[in-house]
C-alpha cells in the first residue's frame, strides 16, 4: 500500500475545504492585515468607504437598476395608404366573331396593328345575298302596288253600303205609310247586309295588302342585315391582339375574326381585404409600382365592388391609369398604394416591438420617473427605415434596447439615444 498518494489526497482535500468553506475568514484576515499595515504606515485610522473599497448606498442602488436605451419619439403625420397587390388589365377586350357563314375575301391584318373604330377587319363573300335582297325588294314593291287597289275596293264597298242604307230607309218610310210592300222592305234589308259583307271583305283585303308590305319590308331589312354581317369592323380604337382571319378561310357563325384590346386608359385591378375596404373611396389617388423595371404609375380609383369574392372575402377595385404611349401591357404585376386619410404615427426600429404576458404586441416605455410601462400598438407600414405604428402618445420615451429584461412597474436607468426620424 502506497502512503504518498493517500497523504497527497488528504492535503488537497484540506486545501479545497479551506478555499471553499473558509474563504471569507481567509479574506478577512488578509483585509485586517492590509488595514493594520496602512495604520502603521500612516499613523491614522480611517474606516471610510473610500479606504475599505465599499460603495456608497446611492451607488449601490444605481448599480442595481437595469440599464436600457431609450428613444424619445414624437408622432408625425403619415399619409396612410392601403397596400394591395394586383395586375394591369386592358380597359376593354372584344372578340370580333362572325355572325354568318361565308368565305373571307380581305387580306389579313397582323397582330399588334393599331385599328380605329369602324375599320374593316374581315370582309366576307357576298354570295347569293345580293339576289335575295333584290327579290325581297321586288316583293315589297308588289305589296305596295296592291294597296291602292284594295283601298279602291273598300271605297266602292262603302259607297254601295251607303246606297243600300238609303234604299232601306226609303222602304221603311214607305212601308209605314202603306205605300210599300213587305217584300220590298225585306229586299232592301238583304241588300244592306250584302253591302256590309262586301265592305268587310274589302277592308280585309286592304289589311292583307298592308301586312304584305310589312312582311316584304322585313324581308328587305333581313337581307340588308345579312349583307352588313359580311363586313366585320373594329368596335373601338385599339390594338389587334391576334391576326385577323386569313384570306380564303371559311368562317362559320361564331368563328373568330380578330381580338381587339384597348390599353388607353389601362386599368389596375386589385382585391382589398374587408378590413381595409372602407378606407378606399372613389376618385382617390393611387400609385403603383410595376414588377417589371420598378416603374411607378399614377391613377385614380374608378370602381369599388359592392360584393366580396365568396372564397377570399376581398373586394375588387379598379384604377384608371393614362397609357397614351401604350407602354403598359395587359397582365403586368403591380404593387398598388391607395391614398387614404392621414394618421399620427411613430417611426420605430422593429427591434423595439415586444409582447406582454397576454401576447399583445406593443412597446415598453418609461415615464418621467423612469418607471417602465407597456403600450399596445397597431402596425401601419413597414419601411427600410423602420416600422410605423399607432397607439402611442404624441411624445413617448420608447425603450429600444433592453426591453426584454424589464417589466411594467420596474424603475430603470435610461440612456437616451438621438432621434434619427
Amino acid at each position: 500500500m502506497r502512503i504518498f498518494p493517500i497523504l497527497a489526497a488528504i492535503v488537497v482535500s484540506v486545501l479545497m475545504y479551506m478555499a471553499i468553506f473558509e474563504r471569507d475568514k481567509l479574506l478577512g484576515r488578509t483585509g485586517d492585515v492590509a488595514v493594520s499595515t496602512a495604520t502603521a504606515t500612516d499613523g491614522v485610522t480611517d474606516n471610510s468607504p473610500a479606504l475599505t473599497g465599499t460603495p456608497a448606498p446611492s451607488q449601490i442602488a444605481q448599480q442595481e437598476l437595469v440599464k436600457v436605451v431609450v428613444l424619445r419619439s414624437t408622432a408625425r403625420q403619415l399619409d396612410s395608404a392601403v397596400i394591395v397587390r394586383g395586375q394591369t388589365a386592358a380597359a376593354r377586350t372584344v372578340d370580333v366573331a362572325s355572325e354568318t357563314s361565308a368565305v373571307v375575301t380581305s387580306p389579313p391584318l397582323r397582330k399588334g396593328a393599331n385599328v380605329v373604330a369602324g375599320e374593316t377587319l374581315c370582309a366576307l363573300d357576298l354570295g347569293t345575298r345580293g339576289a335575295a335582297k333584290s327579290e325581297a325588294e321586288a316583293r315589297l314593291a308588289e305589296a305596295k302596288s296592291r294597296v291602292p287597289e284594295a283601298e279602291s275596293r273598300v271605297a266602292e264597298a262603302q259607297a254601295r253600303l251607303d246606297e243600300t242604307l238609303i234604299k232601306l230607309n226609303a222602304a221603311e218610310k214607305l212601308g209605314q205609310g202603306g205605300f210599300s210592300s213587305t217584300t220590298q222592305l225585306a229586299t232592301a234589308q238583304a241588300a244592306v247586309a250584302s253591302a256590309r259583307a262586301s265592305l268587310s271583305s274589302a277592308e280585309a283585303g286592304l289589311n292583307a295588302a298592308k301586312a304584305g308590305i310589312e312582311a316584304a319590308d322585313a324581308a328587305v331589312a333581313g337581307a340588308e342585315a345579312e349583307i352588313n354581317r359580311l363586313t366585320l369592323t373594329a368596335p373601338f380604337d385599339g390594338l389587334l391582339e391576334s391576326d385577323t382571319a386569313e384570306l380564303g378561310s371559311l368562317l362559320q357563325k361564331g368563328s373568330l375574326c380578330a381580338r381587339v384590346i384597348q390599353l388607353d386608359p389601362i386599368k389596375l385591378v386589385g382585391f382589398v381585404p374587408e378590413t381595409e375596404v372602407d378606407r378606399v373611396t372613389l376618385g382617390a389617388p393611387a400609385q403603383a409600382r410595376l414588377a417589371a423595371g420598378n416603374r411607378e404609375i399614377i391613377g385614380q380609383v374608378s370602381f369599388i365592388s359592392r360584393a366580396s369574392d365568396p372564397s377570399t372575402r376581398t373586394f375588387r377595385i379598379e384604377i384608371d391609369v393614362p397609357n397614351a404611349d401604350l407602354s403598359i401591357r395587359d397582365g403586368q404585376t403591380a404593387e398598388i398604394a391607395i391614398s387614404s386619410a392621414g394618421v399620427d404615427a411613430h417611426l420605430l426600429p422593429q427591434s423595439a416591438l415586444t409582447l406582454n404576458d397576454d401576447g399583445t404586441l406593443g412597446v415598453r416605455v418609461i415615464d418621467d420617473a423612469d418607471v417602465v410601462g407597456f403600450v399596445p400598438i397597431e402596425l401601419i407600414r413597414d419601411t427600410p427605415q423602420g416600422i410605423w405604428v399607432m397607439g402611442l402618445p404624441h411624445v413617448s420615451n420608447v425603450i429600444v434596447l433592453g426591453q426584454e429584461y424589464v417589466t411594467a412597474g420596474v424603475t430603470v436607468a435610461p440612456t437616451y439615444r438621438e432621434v434619427t426620424q
